[in-house]
């Protein structure tokens, strides 16, 4: 929640700020004699170039290429911005601006097409890590290859053994060892052995066994031996 709040404010802050820097270039750019959409043009571009050389910035932030000429074109747009605010603020006349004023509000277009042109047209480089990694031609190029396999004609024949000295192989059958019996499951097969003795006077069958027990058919036949 608090980080919502701050978010707001900091935007809030910014609309302000644009808002008063472009009364301020407008009062400005009308002043030096630019009236109508002319007047209302040059804030735009101001703030476009500010802001177009803050994305260059950033763009370069993790790279080595040189990033001065950025700088020169944020410097001169936010001395454009700051200089329309200060001089809008009564230090200066703008009902008798000087002449050096109007030919700077003049000659600005052309200086913003020049920094805006540098700076959209400027070649972006690439970080160093993407640099760094091999092309995919490049990393198939250095594997290992396979050693050429020798012509058949070349190998020697195996030698072929003597018809004695093959022996049939005859595999034993695997004996399935016996389950293990805990001692309690062989003293309860016990009781109901001995319940169902007294209850029918035959002993205890193992398929009887195996379903009073619950157990698999090895293991009732495991237990059905413990008990005989």
């Amino acid at each position: 929640m608090r980080s919502s709040l701050r978010l707001d404010a900091v935007l809030v802050q910014a609309v302000i700020a644009g808002a008063l820097s472009f009364s301020h270039l407008h009062d400005l750019a009308q002043a030096a004699g630019q009236s109508g959409w002319k007047a209302w043009a040059y804030p735009v571009s101001v703030d476009l170039l500010l802001v177009a050389s803050w994305h260059r910035l950033r763009t370069l932030r993790n790279t080595d290429a040189p990033r001065q000429a950025a700088w020169i074109w944020f410097t001169v747009a936010l001395a454009a911005s700051l200089g329309a605010n200060v001089a809008t603020a009564g230090l200066l006349d703008l009902a008798d601006v000087p002449d050096w004023l109007r030919i700077l509000v003049a000659g600005w277009p052309a200086l913003a097409f020049l920094g805006g042109t540098l700076l959209a047209h400027s070649p972006v480089p690439t970080s160093q890590q993407d640099e760094a990694a091999p092309a995919p031609d490049e990393a198939d190029e250095g594997r290992d290859q396979p050693d050429r396999l020798a012509p058949v004609r070349d190998l020697p024949e195996p030698a072929q053994p003597e018809p004695e000295a093959i022996a049939p192989a005859t595999a034993a059958p695997a004996i399935p060892a016996a389950p293990s019996v805990p001692p309690a499951l062989i003293a309860h097969a016990r009781k109901l052995a001995d319940s169902h003795q007294a209850a029918t006077g035959h002993a205890i069958d193992r398929d009887t066994l195996r379903s009073r027990l619950g157990v698999p058919a090895p293991m009732a036949d495991a237990i059905a031996g413990q008990l005989a």
